[in-house]
């Protein structure tokens, strides 16, 4: 097919607009958290995998961090096992763990494996249990009701959060050119496995691996306003007011959360992006507009 002048235009200005950012991010580390209806719908899937392995070959260094949660309820229906929460978060006894880490570690960590491969990529696999990848410790919630004389201390089973990140294995892997897709499993001292928030263990990783962008892969247009409008650039100060006003609440509360503490544990910028979008990865990264909320320390 002959592309028209206008044609032609188009596509070398989308060109030479990349051009900058993949100076300014070659050999830079880019920690995506993958979740969402990207993960879920295959052309969505597709251009996600394409995504990384373009990063990868211009130069860029990506790190996944997956999700999993409807995979794992659609497991627990099909065994029959009844999925509770507690504040949104999966009440995990030993059976349930048994399922997060079959789905969680085999199931979709290796489709994404080999997604990224088939696409030209090398990714290889792993959950926070390979190579003492990630630390855990249970995860204490406690409920204080204001009807309730004193707070009470719900146990929710093998939820856990990161208690440390021991990186050996990620640089391993990334200074071998492969590309490494991470399941948010962890492991205690007592040899106990944990499941942890997907978004929560991509920003503890950005921390440590000092990565130049920490990016959470969401299900909606970005951090919105109270008209329902995109807010393109926010500081911890504008996050605090949106909290304030009730425009952030929700869901979108721990992902908030989760990029202001990773740019302000030294990533250099946090984005809420939107994974409804084909090829949302690369527009974030590699135009001037983007297709999210971009969040930086001051």
């Amino acid at each position: 097919m002959t592309l028209n002048a206008t044609s032609s235009k188009n596509i070398a200005q989308v060109l030479t607009e990349a051009l900058p950012y993949i100076q300014r991010f070659a050999g830079k580390t880019i920690v995506i958290k993958y979740g969402g209806n990207a993960m879920v719908d295959d052309a969505l899937k597709n251009s996600f995998a394409r995504d990384v392995v373009l990063m990868k070959l211009v130069g860029m260094n990506p790190v996944v961090v997956h999700g999993g949660g409807p995979q794992i309820g659609a497991l627990l229906k099909k065994i029959g096992k009844e999925s509770r929460f507690v504040e949104g978060m999966r009440v995990t006894d030993s059976e349930t763990m048994d399922v997060v880490e079959m789905v969680l570690g085999g199931l979709v960590n290796k489709e994404i494996v080999s997604l990224i491969n088939q696409h030209g990529g090398s990714a290889v696999g792993l959950t926070g249990k390979d190579g003492d990848l990630i630390h855990a410790r249970k995860l204490t919630f406690t409920n204080a009701a204001p009807e309730m004389n004193a707070s009470e201390i719900i146990d929710i089973g093998h939820v856990g959060e990161v208690s440390s990140i021991n990186t050996a294995v990620v640089d391993m892997l990334v200074g071998g050119d492969f590309i490494p897709v991470i399941a948010p499993i962890g492991v205690g001292k007592d040899g106990q496995s944990y499941n942890i928030n997907a978004d929560l263990v991509a920003g503890r990783i950005a921390e440590v691996l000092g990565a130049e962008k920490l990016m959470l892969l969401t299900n909606t247009a970005g951090v919105l306003d109270k008209d329902e409008n995109v807010v393109s650039g926010l500081t911890r100060k504008d996050v605090e007011a949106l909290i304030a006003d009730g425009s952030i609440y929700g869901g979108m509360l721990p992902k908030i959360r989760c990029a202001l503490e990773a740019v302000q544990g030294g990533v250099n910028t946090a984005h809420i992006i939107d994974g409804r979008v084909e090829h949302a990865v690369l527009l974030e990264v590699l135009t001037n507009q983007g297709v999210g909320t971009l969040i930086r320390r001051s």
